[in-house]
């Protein structure tokens, strides 16, 4: 068992959405599409799928499993495809890393099962256990999610080193915990381990603040929208180009607003309603329990992208 292309998960990674038709099948046409835009963007250094922007909570199985499919037949190996592994049971965790593997994935964005909101950050154990099920089907780069600390979900940092040392596999965090300080302190640790791993900040209300305490990459659905704005404020940053990193995050910010706004649940409905403006969807459908965005707020993000600069000329080409 070995990953056919070795890949180092950093840089900027845009999330694709999940378009869906009027009677909440999946739109594969409309998917191929989306893929094809993101792609389009120089910079990029790959594409997440099966992810919260593809709406993977509702989707099943047999629909994750042919998205990774339909995306290898669309992206080639013209970038690297990140499929996420969303599901409470190890045992089918595993089934989806092999899956994924066998059909060319590059690396695996690795979900905690929700039910462990109960306590699982009290028995690592069984976090541990979860991931042996994977690295056991799959030698594939993982990225590992770290959720909010609000969430109940997030891996002590103690717990999130040890499981990079278990399962070397693990080659980036996806770091969405919410506070700035621990997540600087979890950036710093991680470099610090015999084998570094990588920092993906997904703090997309603040991706200035978080990139600049040196993060290696972003991780993001807001990437569905805006890729070339984010690989602009990435590589001034990396550039240590202040004064234009400030001038592209002013350029990104309405688009913080349009997307992230409370509730946050709705922001990749919002992404979908943004990019229906913009021409790049003809619909957008989501599955239920989420809801359609009210017409007060379709036209807030309107005026949002319009702020940005955004418009049906301009989307994916906006940072030239």
């Amino acid at each position: 068992m070995s990953s056919e292309y070795p890949f180092e998960p950093k840089g900027v990674i845009p999330a694709c959405l999940m378009p869906f038709d009027a009677d909440l099948g999946i739109d594969e046409a409309a998917y191929r599409a989306h893929l094809e835009d993101i792609a389009s963007v120089d910079g990029i250094a790959g594409i997440t799928i099966n992810g919260h922007a593809a709406e993977v909570h509702a989707l099943t199985i047999e629909e994750q499993y042919r998205a990774i499919v339909v995306t290898k037949d669309v992206l080639g190996s013209r970038l690297p495809t990140i499929a996420g592994v969303y599901t409470e049971s190890s045992m089918e965790a595993g089934r989806m890393a092999a899956y994924a593997q066998k059909e060319g994935a590059d690396a695996l964005l690795v979900f905690p099962p929700s039910f462990m909101t109960l306590g699982g950050h009290l028995r690592p154990e069984m976090t541990e256990t979860h991931l042996k099920f994977i690295t056991d089907a799959s030698d594939l780069p993982i990225i590992l999610f770290q959720y909010p600390l609000s969430s109940n979900l997030s891996h002590p940092i103690g717990t999130l080193l040890e499981l990079c040392n278990k399962f070397p596999t693990i080659r980036a965090v996806k770091d969405q915990i919410g506070d700035g300080n621990l997540h600087e302190y979890q950036m710093r640790e991680l470099k610090k381990l015999d084998q570094p791993v990588n920092t993906l900040t997904t703090h997309s209300a603040w991706l200035l603040g978080s990139l600049s305490m040196g993060c290696d990459g972003l991780l993001s659905g807001a990437g569905s929208v805006i890729a070339d704005l984010q690989v602009s404020l990435f590589s001034a940053v990396q550039a240590g180009d202040l004064n234009a990193a400030r001038a592209i995050n002013d350029r990104i910010y309405p688009t913080v607003r349009a997307f992230y706004d409370a509730p946050l649940l709705d922001m990749h409905n919002r992404m979908k309603e943004a990019l229906v403006l913009l021409g790049k969807l003809e619909q957008s459908y989501v599955r239920p329990p989420l809801v359609k965005p009210g017409p007060d707020e379709i036209a807030k993000i309107g005026g949002m992208l319009e702020e940005a600069g955004l418009t049906a000329d301009t989307v994916y080409r906006n940072a030239a």
